[in-house]
């Protein structure tokens, strides 16, 4: 074990705010692996090293811990999450629960519906992806007017591409059958199922009879960052904002009140959200809403949807159905010269971009279209493949070779609904390999770990970890291993959620790793996780969160 007092630059003048010892420090650095304390100094690490070393350091007026042999690590990375969604749904909508059928989804939206007055909107979610049968027909829209008293009811499922809503909801947005995307059933009438940007005119409608205030936005985010703390999370990257997400962050930050790293990624197109400035009305006007911790860095493109839906793009068929017939592979929202043009643009302002691509055809179009940029001298501009759960043999070694980011989220590099509802769309071979994160890792790619929460269930990155080790669902309800040969280390792991997210995000310099003049972002964990079997990993849980020295979290 060394101390790396000597990489301090100036030395140490003064003597450090806070020491905390006695630990088994994982720093994720790989020059400094393991160490016994960490010494703080305004807010950023001074030193870490051995106990005694460290130690030495302190003042009259420094504050020592001894951690009692507790295990000390970086603070964590999410690269890809809605957090303020995330917040407006704990503290404003309907929580649907976890995996719900349709009496359960029924249940709930009766309960919601009693408490509001009658013309209002029940808005909430999320229904899983599995229950899409259940859900899509008449007689099920039928129990949601009658639960919801008539009120207009908007429902998101579990990976926030879709919705079901009421006849009201449909009435008031101009819904009908035949429009492109709304669900029908065998004769032809509207179920209220609608795919993708079917649902927008919805959500419009929804925020017109009354979004949040301004107030009530800058709660929704502080509350999505309490949470993120909560799980031990001080760096992360919400995957498509717009305005009013970004003057919340500023705002929270101005007040000395944003406890993370925070990178935004600006909507070029919006199939899903609904919000009111995308594209050019959004993605160059970012830099007024820049503070010390809030970067708006990248744009955001949706390019393909998601696969249960066959909205994905892939490069063979989907299974084939009447809706979609034999030859059924997705398409592209953007054209290769179209999607080429707006990271051209994005880049000569200097905005990395985070794309969304679910199926093969979707990741092939966009390492086609970054050789085209890197080829044109644009070599540092940051890209991230969002998702990329399918990836042709042929793509992955593409990459690492073209400093393409594979942006993993969510979670399901396991058996879960997600699986098994995209099992029911493609062939099972090609449906369970997915997430090549060990080939990806093996090619010399950065691979960033996410949750795309409030799409997982929690942004929980042990829940992630556990999966990525095991291939095997964390909770035990879905049996078996997924593409189990994909499976990557502990350690490797870890660094896709601290060190590789942060690299991804651009904000390697300020953490990740706890490394002198690194921000003081660090978690003590209940356990060392590199003593436990793979297959309690997920049985790890955050003590406590510290950002920029200070501690922002602690369990009861």
């Amino acid at each position: 074990m060394t101390t790396t007092l000597e990489k301090q630059e100036p030395a140490l003048t003064t003597h450090p705010d806070l020491i905390l010892t006695g630990g088994r420090v994982y720093t994720v650095d790989p020059s400094n692996p393991w160490a016994e304390a960490v010494a703080v100094t305004a807010g950023r690490i001074a030193a870490v090293g051995a106990a005694a070393e460290v130690s030495a350091l302190a003042g009259p007026d420094t504050e020592v811990r001894d951690l009692e042999g507790a295990f000390v690590m970086p603070g964590l990375a999410d690269v890809h999450n809605h957090f303020f969604l995330a917040g407006k749904e704990e503290l404003f909508e309907l929580r649907v629960p976890i995996g719900a059928h349709l009496d359960g989804i029924i249940a709930s939206v009766r309960e919601h519906a009693a408490s509001l007055p009658a013309d209002a909107w029940v808005v909430g979610g999320p229904w899983a992806s599995d229950r899409l049968g259940e859900v899509s027909t008449r007689e099920a829209l039928a129990q949601l007017n009658e639960a919801a008293g008539g009120r207009p009811v908007m429902l998101s499922d579990d990976s926030h591409h879709n919705r079901w809503v009421s006849s009201r909801a449909m009435q008031i947005a101009g819904v009908e059958a035949g429009q492109p995307g709304v669900v029908l059933d065998a004769e032809g009438r509207a179920t209220g199922v609608l795919l993708e940007s079917a649902g927008i005119p919805v959500a419009r409608a929804q925020q017109a009879a009354g979004g949040l205030t301004p107030g009530q936005e800058r709660s929704a985010a502080r509350r999505g960052v309490e949470i993120l703390n909560s799980f031990g999370v001080t760096a992360f990257q919400d995957a498509g904002v717009s305005i009013h997400i970004m003057e919340a962050l500023r705002s929270l930050d101005a007040a000395g009140e944003l406890d993370a790293w925070v990178v935004s990624s600006m909507l070029v197109n919006d199939d899903i959200f609904g919000f009111s400035r995308v594209g050019d009305d959004l993605v160059f006007d970012g830099e007024r809403y820049r503070t010390e911790r809030h970067r708006p860095d990248f744009v955001k493109i949706f390019l393909d949807g998601v696969p249960p839906t066959r909205t994905g793009a892939f490069l063979e068929p989907y299974l084939p159905d009447d809706a979609h017939g034999h030859d059924h592979r997705g398409a592209t929202l953007l054209p290769p010269d179209e999607l080429a043009d707006w990271l051209r643009r994005a880049a000569k302002a200097g905005l990395g971009a985070k794309i969304h691509c679910t199926g093969d055809a979707s990741v092939h179009e966009v390492l086609d279209a970054v050789e085209t940029l890197r080829a044109e001298g644009f070599a540092d501009t940051r890209y991230h493949i969002a998702h990329g759960q399918f990836v042709h043999p042929d793509d992955i070694e593409r990459f690492a070779k073209l400093g393409v980011a594979a942006d993993i989220c969510p979670f399901i590099w396991v058996p879960g609904p997600i699986v098994e509802a995209i099992r029911e769309v493609l062939p099972r071979e090609r449906a369970d390999r997915m997430q090549p994160n060990r080939a990806l890792l093996d090619a010399g790619a950065i691979v960033a770990g996410g949750s795309d929460w409030p799409v997982a269930a929690s942004p929980n990155a042990w829940e992630g970890i556990h999966g990525l080790v095991t291939r095997e669902d964390p909770h035990g309800q879905y049996p078996g291993a997924l593409w189990p040969e994909q499976a990557i280390t502990l350690a490797e792991a870890i660094e896709a959620f601290t060190i590789g997210a942060v690299t991804a995000m651009g904000l390697a310099s300020e953490t990740g790793s706890l490394e002198v003049g690194k921000s003081a972002d660090l978690v003590l964990l209940d356990r060392d996780p590199f003593e436990h079997p793979a297959n309690q990993l997920v049985r790890t849980t955050v003590a406590e969160t510290w950002f920029a020295g200070r501690r922002v979290y602690a369990r009861d």
